[in-house]
């Protein structure tokens, strides 16, 4: 039987299509932000800010900053009945620290509140590719935040699986049922 935190990371995908008719809990989404509170940071310095999305036309503003799934370059994103139903966009103080110093940061805390949002029966996506001063702007955010990632979220509409990457691609792709595909690395070839 696996480990429930083999389990999480089996299971934790990136999903960019949603049940539009299933919001997701503001309380739920505060409750996988406060789990980052309890993770590593570098120098403790813990620089990261949080600003939850929920309402539907916040959402609706925030959707409108985002890129979605740069390789599948025949798809301009999920369709309005498939959108994520809420949003936590994560920052950094720039008072406490850089973005670059805090990457680490940012991968640990994303990584959290993804399990947290999977553990509950939503999932997400990890977006880097947006619009920040566009999303500064809808927010108000103040000056000294800067918007280093957005994790949208909601009930996954769609399936997910993981196949043996073949060539070093890395491309994940859609067939024709629109079932998404992720490749990856044998664990031998990690092991060095």
């Amino acid at each position: 039987m696996p480990s429930f935190i083999e389990h999480l990371s089996h299971t934790t995908r990136s999903y960019r299509r949603f049940r539009s008719i299933y919001r997701v809990p503001e309380g739920h989404m505060k409750k996988w932000i406060d789990n980052t509170r309890y993770t590593a940071s570098a120098k403790n310095l813990q620089p990261l800010r949080y600003r939850i999305v929920s309402d539907r036309e916040m959402c609706a503003k925030v959707y409108d900053t985002l890129a979605w799934a740069g390789y599948l370059t025949d798809w301009e994103g999920p369709e309005e009945k498939e959108r994520p139903t809420g949003y936590i966009v994560m920052a950094v103080d720039t008072k406490v620290s850089s973005v670059q110093a805090s990457q680490i940061d940012m991968g640990i805390c994303a990584q959290t509140i993804m399990l947290g949002s999977t553990e509950e029966g939503f999932g997400g996506c990890m977006i880097m590719s947006f619009k920040k001063q566009e999303l500064k702007e809808i927010l108000e955010m103040p000056e000294n935040l800067e918007p280093v990632l957005v994790l949208a979220l909601g009930k996954p509409c769609e399936e997910v699986r993981i196949v043996d990457m073949e060539n070093d691609d890395v491309k994940y792709y859609r067939d024709e049922d629109q079932v998404h595909y992720v490749p990856k690395r044998s664990l031998d070839s990690i092991m060095f």
